[in-house]
């Protein structure tokens, strides 16, 4: 059976397209789902459309259509049967975690009543799906993981984290793809750049990708860093 979203106005020249105010990966789905139609078949007067974990932005212009014609639009759009979505991209990501790479991990492994080592260990065995990207530019939000994954954040902020770094809290992962502030516990670092600017395609994921982080050790990270290579050692991967 398809969810029946609700559509919020949002601001002078958006619709927000709700599917759920709390997580679950059905409602992910659909906003996955819903953003690939509209990014494949825009409607009339549509400048944006962006995924969340559970909705869809849905941005236009106002000169050129009303809100209540492209909700009008939008509601068709919606009773029409629902198109699969694009296979998923597999990618495996070197890693390196602990130390300087991942202050927090030993604090997330207590919270987790795992060691250090068997809570990478399950991390690393873990496919985590790209949820949505959001906060900065091309930064995946990653999950879903097992239940004692779930920690909240931390009760002060780290100042600064930078691109690459690997962070989780409630039961995601957040892989940075900007240098900020994080109230995230931070595990580890890659050498992939979420958003690399200059790059033929900035963007290295896509909501609905796969993602596998595989052990590192911190020279072959910084290594891959050296290189200059955006993708970080970064391997496509077709086995499911």
């Amino acid at each position: 059976m398809m969810l029946a979203p609700e559509i919020l106005p949002l601001g002078l020249d958006a619709l927000l397209i709700r599917y759920a105010t709390t997580f679950s990966e059905r409602a992910n789905r659909a906003a996955q789902a819903l953003a690939a139609r509209l990014e494949a078949a825009p409607l009339p007067g549509q400048t944006e459309v962006s995924a969340g974990l559970g909705s869809v932005l849905l941005r236009f212009d106002r000169e050129a259509t009303t809100r209540a014609a492209l909700q009008a639009a939008l509601q068709e759009r919606l009773a029409a049967p629902p198109e699969p979505l694009p296979e998923p991209r597999h990618f495996l990501v070197p890693a390196c975690f602990g130390d300087t790479a991942g202050p927090q991990l030993a604090e997330a492994a207590a919270l987790a009543g795992r060691s250090e080592t068997a809570l990478v260990a399950e991390l690393c065995a873990t496919e985590l799906h790209v949820l949505a990207l959001g906060f900065a530019p091309g930064q995946p939000y990653l999950g879903m993981l097992p239940e004692h994954w779930q920690m909240p954040r931390m009760d002060r902020l780290t100042p600064r984290v930078e691109p690459g770094t690997i962070t989780t809290a409630i039961r995601q992962i957040v892989l940075f793809a900007a240098p900020s502030p994080t109230g995230w516990r931070a595990l580890g670092r890659c050498a992939l750049r979420p958003f690399a600017p200059g790059a033929p395609n900035p963007f290295a994921l896509r909501p609905g990708d796969r993602l596998r982080f595989t052990s590192a050790s911190a020279p072959e990270i910084a290594a891959l860093e050296a290189a200059g290579d955006p993708m970080g050692g970064t391997i496509r991967s077709f086995l499911k």
